[in-house]
């Protein structure tokens, strides 16, 4: 069917264009589909053209009104650093005041502790000597001297609270300015400032506890150091044996003039390196004695002083004390001193005698064996020779004397006054 009528579709023909030009006629046919795509390029330039004119119309209204909101977004970011500005000019300012004012509180601290290293490097010798010579203090006064202060601890320990250390603190140090950080809450009435008042008295409070103990324990010593001297002094004195000491105070008077610490540390340093002067001086005089005994342990079979002869059985004076030792133990010498005599002496038989100066001498009767020569010079507890039963005896024994300028006197004063003052040499 080559037609259709208008009831049932159009019918789709090319489209013809005649162009007629004085005598020439031209004609064009143009399909439908060039004419929809000619059509959709003029609507397309069209509706560019359109949208290009509308943009150079409205351009600058658009530009214009980018531009005002970043300057208005400038603006307020400007105010905004500039109020942060003026707080942090207000802070830097208090914290300048307080810096101002640690580092003067910082510098006191190191100057003190700095003092405290220096009396501990002077304190370790002379406490070591006289610990050595002393004894460690009693145990009240090692409490007292050990305890932390109750009202505050930092350094050394004060209560439980942690421990700092001023040498962490220099001068220049902006640590504290750390304080600041923790200030979460603006509405906290306690300030940095307050804060950090708070640890400088801690500290200073730690150091002058530390302070007090160094001179507690100087005193302490030098209590201690007296106390034993005096002790001895007065055992040999009680006993009647010599004794060259200086430790009574002279009478002294005079204006009180106070003290500062520095002043008083070297006082208290002074003193006990006095009476360390003095214990030692009483203690040598002390060595210098026969004051140990000749065979501990064993028992006295015959006294010093008048007694019946066991040989003859008649009254004579007995000018020793006898030991009973068995044959071959070893005799040891009381003092110091330097051997006299070593050799066969009559009645004593075996004999040693030991001179201790200052008219002192100690003998050793009825040896087996001589272990010493004349001039040789002996400690305290040297071996001098072997007990036995040599010259006029009736058994084994240690006969021992102690001769003062020549005469003999009762060993047992010396004996006595030695064990009294063992504990102090």
């Amino acid at each position: 069917m080559n037609g259709q009528s208008a009831v049932f579709g159009r019918r789709k023909e090319p489209h013809t264009v005649i162009i007629a030009r004085g005598n020439e006629i031209r004609h064009f046919t143009i399909r439908p589909w060039l004419a929809a795509f000619i059509g959709s390029a003029l609507a397309a330039i069209a509706i560019g053209y359109l949208l290009a004119t509308s943009y150079l119309v409205l351009r600058d209204d658009l530009i214009g009104a980018t531009a005002a909101r970043q300057a208005r977004m400038q603006q307020a970011y400007e105010d905004r650093i500039s109020a942060l500005r003026a707080q942090v000019d207000r802070i830097t300012s208090r914290q300048l005041l307080d810096q101002q004012l640690m580092e003067t509180k910082v510098s006191e601290l190191l100057a003190r502790q700095t003092q405290l290293s220096q009396r501990h490097g002077r304190l370790g010798p002379i406490l070591e000597r006289a610990e050595s010579e002393v004894g460690d203090v009693p145990a009240a006064a090692n409490a007292t001297a050990t305890k932390p202060d109750e009202h505050a601890e930092i350094t050394g320990g004060l209560s439980q609270a942690p421990t700092y250390s001023v040498a962490s603190l220099g001068a220049g140090d902006t640590r504290p300015f750390s304080l600041w950080s923790t200030r979460s809450d603006p509405l906290d009435n306690e300030t940095a400032a307050d804060r950090a008042d708070k640890l400088f008295v801690s500290i200073n409070a730690s150091l002058k506890s530390i302070e007090n103990q160094q001179l507690t324990r100087i005193t302490t010593l030098a209590d201690n150091a007296y106390r034993n001297a005096d002790a001895i002094s007065q055992a040999l004195q009680a006993a009647g044996l010599p004794v060259d000491t200086e430790l009574d105070k002279n009478d002294v008077g005079g204006p009180l003039v106070p003290l500062d610490s520095s002043m008083i540390f070297d006082s208290k340093v002074k003193e006990l390196d006095e009476a360390l002067d003095a214990l030692d001086q009483v203690k040598k005089e002390a060595c210098k004695l026969p004051l140990s005994n000749p065979a501990p342990g064993h028992t006295v079979t015959s006294p010093f002083g008048v007694r019946t002869d066991p040989i003859l059985g008649t009254a004579a004076l007995h000018t020793g004390m006898d030991f009973r030792a068995p044959i071959g133990m070893p005799a040891k010498v009381t003092a110091a001193g330097v051997v006299t005599k070593a050799g066969w002496n009559g009645g004593y038989g075996r004999m040693v005698e030991v001179d201790h100066g200052n008219g002192f001498a100690t003998r050793y009767g009825h040896l087996s064996e001589i272990d010493v020569t004349v001039g040789q010079k002996l400690a305290a507890g040297d071996v001098i020779g072997k007990t036995g039963s040599s010259g006029r005896s009736t058994g084994p024994h240690l006969h021992y004397e102690v001769r003062h300028n020549g005469e003999a006197v009762d060993p047992l004063r010396f004996l006595a006054v030695g064990k009294k003052v063992a504990q102090y040499l």
